[in-house]
């Protein structure tokens, strides 16, 4: 803990670095609620893995056209919008085969990635960070990327927090009031995977989706209230993912790694407090 403060004054990249655990963690605490409330961490899990095809191939082009040098994030970002899109309208439309239907997208996207990332010219150093996430290589224009999809998320969340906070307790009655259920449940999925995209630089692809439901999971065992599970998830966010970057620094363990190390233990304890206090029977 000393070193990582007398570092953080002089070094830029851990500045940038506890900037995007904080700004990752305002769509996160949103999102991540509504994701939780509706019960649909398996979709964006789905999402999250899908999007290492959309990686892979800006990757590539980048590589034969260095002229290019799209950002990585902006192609995650359109493959997870598009993967969301899909996903959505099967599990509205195609209900009984969704679940085959999300693991196919699930492991295609990340089939895609690893072709595209394995015929790309020179060593794919890259590939290892977007799996795992490599928080502390943020640069400014990372900052910018993710500042601006948590303006974008956070505003329609809380621009249209009725309309999703009734679409995900009570669909039917949504419906009966003249709701657009589908669209807004489409939308939903569109912002998780704008959120998943923020969580990438933080702790990869493969561990975002617990970053983006146990902060949630965890409110959402004190409180009935989906505004005050958002505001507790967004502080959970912040505390788990600056840890992980505190706590991993001077040992040199990965920092996405140990953030969701605090999450799990966190989480399970939470689950432990909560069934003492309810005093119920303990599975």
């Amino acid at each position: 803990m000393p070193q990582f403060l007398i570092d953080l004054r002089s070094y830029e990249f851990l500045q940038n670095a506890l900037m995007a655990c904080v700004l990752s963690s305002f769509a996160s605490g949103i999102i991540g609620s509504y994701v939780v409330v509706r019960r649909i961490s398996y979709l964006a899990g789905s999402i999250s893995h899908t999007i290492l095809g959309g990686i892979g191939a800006v990757l590539f082009f980048n590589a034969v056209y260095p002229q290019a040098q799209i950002d990585p994030l902006f192609g995650a970002g359109a493959t997870a919008v598009i993967a969301a899109i899909i996903i959505g309208l099967v599990s509205l439309h195609a209900k009984q085969r969704e679940d085959t239907v999300i693991s196919a997208m699930w492991s295609v996207g990340m089939a895609t990635g690893i072709v595209f990332i394995a015929k790309t010219p020179g060593y794919a150093s890259d590939l290892m960070g977007y799996l795992f996430g490599n928080i502390l290589m943020v640069t400014q224009r990372d900052l910018w990327v993710i500042g601006v999809l948590d303006v974008l998320v956070a505003t329609i969340a809380l621009i249209f927090y009725n309309q999703f906070l009734a679409i995900c307790f009570d669909e039917e009655f949504a419906s009966l009031r003249g709701l657009n259920v589908d669209a807004y449940y489409l939308s939903l999925l569109c912002m998780t995977a704008l959120t998943v995209v923020a969580l990438v630089t933080v702790v990869g692809i493969v561990m975002c989706i617990a970053l983006l439901t146990l902060p949630a999971a965890i409110a959402s065992l004190f409180s009935n209230s989906l505004w005050k599970i958002m505001l507790i998830s967004t502080l959970l966010s912040v505390i788990f993912t600056t840890s992980g970057l505190v706590l991993s620094y001077s040992p040199d363990i990965p920092p996405g790694a140990t953030t969701i190390l605090i999450s799990g233990m966190t989480y399970l304890l939470a689950v432990v407090f909560r069934r003492l206090l309810s005093r119920g029977p303990m599975l």
